[in-house]
Formats: structure tokens, C-alpha cells, sequence
């Protein structure tokens, strides 16, 4: 979502760096690009004056260190006031009380439904919570029945009422919860094509019937502007805890992202990053004010390798590395694993520095992967641990076997020696890698 933006704000960065010295004049038409960018991106307008104006304001005043270049105290400036401007310090979700409650409210359309399924995925993972969802939406067609497949997909339990009164089926599963062990709660409320009265009402009832610890608004990232009006609204009604921002794997400009926390006061808690069940992150300004200029996010890289990666089969294969034991069989489950932390083009752009490689505009084909996988399935169990065995009538045996060619058998067990031999030179010491 944050590409183009940060395609313009790296550039101007980059320019920064190469001042010898700040003046007044090259401060000024820097920070006028810096305005042009998040005016384009669809940043509030008052936002955008405040920002660019704090900007200008600490880059005149800053006394540059002997040590320091002029141009990376510019950037360390802009990459501050960002991280401010999206909430300065990332806020976790409530997980106190017995049980605690959740209440997630939103327009219709807004990802709702999906993301209480979500947001119950990952307080069993990571909090170690036993979730409950509660299905009160009974105005929309097919939204219990859709709770109820997100729960069954998920091996999460639903408490639903049918079309009784969702005040009523609110508190009677809280009961439920206490009587059977559930520790945390997640009321899926109603959704309407705009906010009204009726809506409001409803959502202040729940609200005194239970009196939860978190009301989370979710909110369509592609939305615009009008998202303020929205997330004021509720907030008015009901008082928000927190926001969750869903489709921030879209390509829209994104400005609600950097204008919701300063004009509104809710925090962002959580983004919707993919449509799986397991594309939730909590909303870290630190980490995305790193992304969005180019700095990278190795700490979400690390996060996401921790929870797809088998660390004791990750050791086994570096072992079997260094003592040159490696084969086919330890590289297809090395990349089934990362398979498992979804899209290779997402994850490059975690790596610092990745945009100045041309790293964040490389494009993985997850097909490539599969036949990849498939040639190496149509391998007997001798041919993987022994590839050297490997001949021209075994490979025209196995590229029939897999729908591929000879020469992308070929490929791909010259792509493994090199593999061998570029993870051992950089285990060595010999070779380091581009990043």
C-alpha cells in the first residue's frame, strides 16, 4: 500500500544524504517534496502542514554532531516525526480479565466478520488465550453461517443464538464462556452501510450488558478520508480502544494510515496484511515508519521465520551443510517451510535496504516453487539423498514424471549445487550475502 510513498519520500532521503550542509533553502525544498508526497498519498491536509512544518522546524534548529552528516540527521528527523505521527509507540491488545471481552464494530464491507476469526487465530498463537467467538450480527445474510465456517476452518468454537436479540445472546455467552473455561470473548456486532442511530444504540447496549475491556473498530484501508468521519463517529458513540486497519496489502495510497491516530486519538492495534487467517500483525509505528522509508523491518522478518520455521530442522540442515550431508530432501523441506511465510516478494521488502537493491519491485511466481517441488517429488528417495546419480535417462524419467522439461531438471540441480556452495562459503566466512 505504502510503495509509491515510499518510492517518493527514499528519494527524497536519498537526495538529503548528499547535502555537505543543512540551509535553510535546501531544508525548504526538501521538505516541500516531503508535502507533495503525502498530499499525493492521500494524507490529511492539516496533517500534512503539522508534519512538514515540525520537520522544518527541528531540521533548522538541529546542531549537526561532528560525527553525523548533515543529510542522515534530515532523515533521522523525518523517520521521528512518522513514527509519531502513526502512534509513536505500538499498543497491544487487552488480554486481562476472566474472561476478557472483545467487541469488534464496523460499516458492512469492512472485513469484519473475517477479522474477529483472525483476531481469535492469534490470541490462541500467541497469547496462548482459548477464544471464544459470539455471532451477533443478526441483520446481514449469511453472517452467522459465515462465522460459523471461519470457526470451523480455524477449530474455533461460535457461540450464536440464531436471530434472538444480540443484547441478550451477548450476555448469555459470557455465562457460557465462564461456565466452560474460555478466557477471552470476541462479540462479532452488526455492521450497516453507513453509521445511524439504530447501530449506535445497539452497540451502547452491548456495550453496558458487558462491559468489555476492548472496542475495536475495523476499518477498510482503501476507504480514504472519509475513514475520519467514521472512526469519529463511533469513537463519539462508544469510545473506542482501537483501530484495526484491514487491506493494507491493497494498492491504494494509504493516507488514512498516517492521518487516523493524530486526527482521531484511537490508536492503530492491528493490520489485516493478507486474506489468510494468519495475515494479522499488530500495528508497530517504529516498524512501518521503517518500511515506508526504506529502512527495512527485520524484526517482523525474524517474527515471521520463528513462527513458519522448525528450529530444530533448520539446525539439522545447517549441520548436514557443514559437513557437506546436504540433499534434495533437506532443500524441499527448507522450502516447504518458507513457503509457509507467505508471498517471497513481501518478505524481501522486510530487508533493510532491499529498495536500493531493486529488491522491492522483484516478483516470485509461487507456481515457479511448485514445479520446483514437483521435480523433486518425482525423485526417487535414492536420487534425492544422491543427486551426483542423477543421469540422462533418469532425468528424462523425472521431467515426465513432474510435467516439466530436461533442461528444468537440469536447472534446478545446478541451482542446488550453487545453493551448497553459497550457504557454505558464507557459513566460512568466505562469502557474504547481498544484505
Amino acid at each position: 500500500m505504502f510503495e509509491s510513498l515510499g518510492d517518493r519520500l527514499q528519494k527524497v532521503l536519498h537526495k538529503a544524504r548528499g547535502y555537505g550542509k543543512i540551509t535553510e533553502e535546501n531544508i525548504s525544498e526538501m521538505v516541500k517534496e516531503v508535502r507533495i508526497a503525502l498530499l499525493e498519498a492521500d494524507v490529511n491536509y492539516k496533517v500534512v502542514k503539522e508534519f512538514t512544518n515540525k520537520v522544518r522546524e527541528k531540521a533548522l534548529g538541529e546542531e549537526v554532531a561532528s560525527s553525523l552528516k548533515p543529510g542522515d540527521v534530515f532523515v533521522k528527523i523525518v523517520n521521528d516525526e512518522l513514527t509519531e505521527l502513526l502512534g509513536g509507540e505500538s499498543e497491544d491488545i487487552n488480554i486481562n480479565g476472566n474472561p476478557a471481552i472483545l467487541m469488534l464494530v464496523g460499516l458492512q464491507g469492512s472485513g469484519k466478520t473475517t477479522t474477529i476469526g483472525k483476531l481469535g487465530n492469534l490470541l490462541r498463537k500467541k497469547y496462548h488465550k482459548k477464544p471464544l467467538l459470539v455471532a451477533c450480527d443478526v441483520y446481514r445474510p449469511a453472517a452467522i453461517d459465515q462465522l460459523k465456517q471461519i470457526g470451523k476452518e480455524l477449530d474455533l468454537p461460535v457461540f450464536e443464538k440464531g436471530l434472538n436479540n444480540p443484547v441478550e445472546t451477548s450476555k448469555e455467552a459470557i455465562n457460557y464462556a465462564k461456565e466452560n473455561g474460555y478466557d477471552y470473548v470476541l462479540i462479532d456486532t452488526a455492521g450497516r452501510l453507513h453509521i445511524d442511530d439504530v447501530l449506535m444504540d445497539e452497540l451502547v447496549n452491548i456495550k453496558e450488558a458487558v462491559n468489555p475491556k476492548e472496542i475495536m473498530l475495523v476499518i477498510d484501508a482503501m476507504m480514504g478520508q472519509d475513514a475520519i468521519n467514521v472512526i469519529t463517529g463511533f469513537n463519539e458513540a462508544i469510545d473506542l480502544t482501537g483501530v484495526v486497519l484491514t487491506k493494507l496489502d491493497g494498492d491504494t495510497r494509504g493516507g488514512v494510515a498516517l492521518s487516523v491516530r493524530h486526527l482521531t486519538n484511537v490508536p492503530i492495534k492491528f493490520m489485516g496484511t493478507s486474506e489468510k487467517m494468519d495475515g494479522l500483525e499488530l500495528f508497530d509505528p517504529k516498524r512501518m515508519a521503517g518500511r515506508i522509508l526504506g529502512m527495512g523491518d527485520i524484526v517482523s522478518l525474524v517474527e515471521k521465520a520463528s513462527e513458519a520455521i522448525d528450529e530444530e530442522e533448520a539446525t539439522n540442515s545447517i549441520k548436514k551443510l557443514q559437513r557437506g550431508k546436504y540433499d534434495l530432501e533437506d532443500f524441499l523441506s527448507q522450502m516447504k517451510q518458507i513457503r509457509k511465510l507467505g508471498p517471497l516478494e513481501n518478505l524481501i521488502k522486510l530487508i533493510p535496504g532491499a529498495s536500493k537493491m531493486g529488491l522491492n519491485k522483484v516478483q516470485i511466481d509461487p507456481k515457479q516453487m511448485g514445479r520446483i517441488e514437483a521435480i523433486i517429488l518425482s525423485m526417487t528417495k535414492e536420487e534425492r539423498k544422491n543427486p551426483n546419480i542423477i543421469k540422462a535417462s533418469r532425468k528424462t524419467r523425472i521431467a515426465k514424471g513432474s510435467g516439466a522439461s530436461v533442461m528444468e531438471v537440469n536447472r534446478l540441480l545446478d541451482q542446488f549445487e550453487n545453493y551448497k556452495k553459497m550457504m557454505k562459503g558464507v557459513m566460512s566466512g568466505n562469502m557474504k550475502l547481498p544484505f
